[in-house]
């Protein structure tokens, strides 16, 4: 890995699209099985047009994408806030970067802003990461 430096840029995930197999395998690893995420009947009774991906895993993703980047051991702190939700067919890009250079606990740290959206440039998910730098 090249120098991390404010402006680095986290190399881009683009994870193909949202099916309902993958909420349904996400239904059974996260142990959410909320049927908003699988049930398009349930979907529509709560006025949308079908099911939705779960905001968690979309935050995963973002997660992959920080993994990809640096050893997990390197990860500090990862927040995000969901901002809109992820539909069925909807191919999610996670992105990021170093914002901030700052030292903690003798530490040094890279501040980094990151996001998720959708191929519209929608934002789904806005957040966090705090990565220790070598």
């Amino acid at each position: 890995m090249s120098e991390i430096v404010v402006g680095t840029e986290i190399p881009a995930l683009e994870i193909k699209p949202v099916s309902r197999t993958t909420l349904a395998l996400y239904c059974g690893a996260s142990a959410d099985h909320n049927p908003i995420h699988v049930d398009i009947d349930f979907a529509k009774k709560a006025g949308l047009d079908d099911v939705i991906a779960h905001g968690m895993l979309s935050m995963a993703y973002l997660g992959r994408m920080l993994t990809n980047w640096v050893p997990q051991a390197q990860l500090r702190k990862f927040s995000n806030r969901f901002a809109a939700m992820t539909h069925i067919g909807d191919v999610i890009t996670c992105t990021g970067k170093v914002v901030e250079l700052l030292e903690k606990n003798g530490e040094t740290l890279a501040r980094c802003e990151i996001q998720a959206a959708n191929a519209d440039g929608e934002l789904t998910l806005m957040g966090e990461a705090l990565v220790a730098v070598a």
